[in-house]
């Protein structure tokens, strides 16, 4: 495969970095990935603007089936795990390399879903059953820290029993080991953390360099889409009045808001999207977006014409985390997957194909086998200095976060 090149922010020597591309992605189509993502959801509105009944372990209680039953369904973000295309009797079938060295090693079938677009989405998608003790049909399923956090106060998640995860254990990075919302990790496991920027295909538009510039410059009227995850969309609006994403007050939410409905209400965006906007990213549908990293990095290996930037406002970060939906009829097989993903070599093998930061400690020298390229690629293994110029979006009440979507989903249009 042939190396490229994703363009460099030139305002930070430490960008240069991100010029090493590495050898070890496999050339293909992401866009056409094991499942096709479901669109056409309940809206944001309806999916924040609803309290979820409370439940509890002693409420709604689940049954382990693992012993009997070798089996797990998966529920994902689009394009975020490792995918191949092998022959197999003449035919070409998509493979999960990291996938299938599970399933050989457990005996375990799993059940691989993209169907997590949007974390406010996916949320109607379940929160009916889980409010009502049903099952969702899902063993495990991956959403942001926020969302996260609010399924576990909502009482929807099993308690994971650690001495089935020793990896887990022994090799979760420090500072993702015990997060306000979910102490000692009694409930969840990061999956990846990533960082928010901005995107361009420079065969439609020259450089993008900043958050204000996709949103002022005439010649990219209607062709600009943002995210429709509040945190990330509403950090870089706060950036843009002068606030401050991880520390901001109801008055200062509110006038972003404002600048972001007169972006809305002039035209200048065509519209906001889940995972799902790196397709008309790379038809040209749209020339410039708010974007995650990995997503655009990949897509190079099919389309160099895209370009994935730090802005001048700089960078989101945040984690996205594995957790086991109650009524889930294999939660120990869940654990073993999650084990497995913490097992540094194949972390390092998911972390190659998919170019966001890796939660596991050994990942980096396991790297070194796969690809010595990515050893030093900051979007995978950042550095204290690359941090220094990101934010983690402001953490929220329950209520408070509940009027903000609602608010936001207002000024979308969802």
């Amino acid at each position: 495969m042939s190396r490229r090149s994703p363009h460099l922010d030139g305002r930070d020597a430490l960008m240069s970095t991100l010029a090493a591309r590495g050898v070890s992605r496999r050339s293909f189509m992401r866009g056409a990935s094991i499942s096709a993502l479901a669109l056409g959801s309940p809206t944001l509105l309806s999916a924040c603007g609803t309290e979820g009944a409370q439940q509890s372990a002693e409420k709604c209680t689940s049954k382990d089936l693992s012993a009997e039953q070798k089996t797990l369904n998966f529920s994902n973000w689009p394009e975020y795990i490792d995918v191949a295309n092998k022959k197999v009797n003449g035919q070409k079938q998509t493979v999960i390399p990291t996938l299938q060295a599970f399933e050989k090693q457990s005996g375990i079938k799993v059940t691989y879903n993209t169907d997590v677009n949007d974390n406010a989405e996916f949320f109607a998608k379940v929160r009916n059953q889980l409010g009502d003790c049903q099952p969702t049909g899902r063993d495990i399923f991956v959403l942001t820290d926020w969302m996260a956090a609010r399924m576990v106060g909502l009482g929807w998640i099993q308690e994971l029993d650690h001495a089935n995860m020793p990896n887990v254990k022994a090799n979760m990075l420090a500072n993702l080991q015990s997060p306000a919302w979910d102490p000692e990790r009694k409930h969840s496991v990061p999956w990846q953390s990533g960082f928010t920027g901005l995107a361009y295909n420079s065969k439609f538009t020259g450089e993008v360099g900043s958050f204000e510039e996709l949103l002022t410059r005439s010649d990219l009227k209607g062709k600009v889409s943002l995210l429709s995850e509040m945190g990330d969309t509403m950090g870089f609006i706060l950036r843009i009045v002068g606030a401050d994403p991880a520390d901001f007050t109801d008055d200062e939410f509110g006038q972003a808001l404002d600048k972001l409905q007169e972006y809305v209400s002039n035209g200048q965006i065509r519209r906001f999207t889940g995972n799902d906007y790196i397709r008309d990213l790379n038809a040209g549908n749209i020339v410039a977006a708010e974007a995650w990293s990995g997503d655009v990095m990949v897509m190079q290996d099919e389309n160099p014409d895209l370009r994935w930037i730090a802005p001048e406002e700089g960078l989101s970060l945040w984690s996205d985390n594995m957790l086991v939906p109650n009524k889930a009829d294999h939660k120990a097989n869940a654990e073993k997957l999650m084990n497995h993903y913490y097992d540094p070599a194949v972390a390092a093998e998911l972390a190659a194909w998919v170019w966001y930061v890796s939660p596991v400690e050994g990942a980096r020298e396991a790297m070194e086998k796969i690809d010595p390229s990515l050893v030093d690629q900051p979007l995978i293994f950042p550095t204290d200095e690359f941090l220094a110029d990101t934010w983690e979006f402001k953490q929220l009440d329950d209520k408070t976060r509940t009027q903000y979507e609602q608010d936001f989903a207002q000024v979308i249009g969802a």
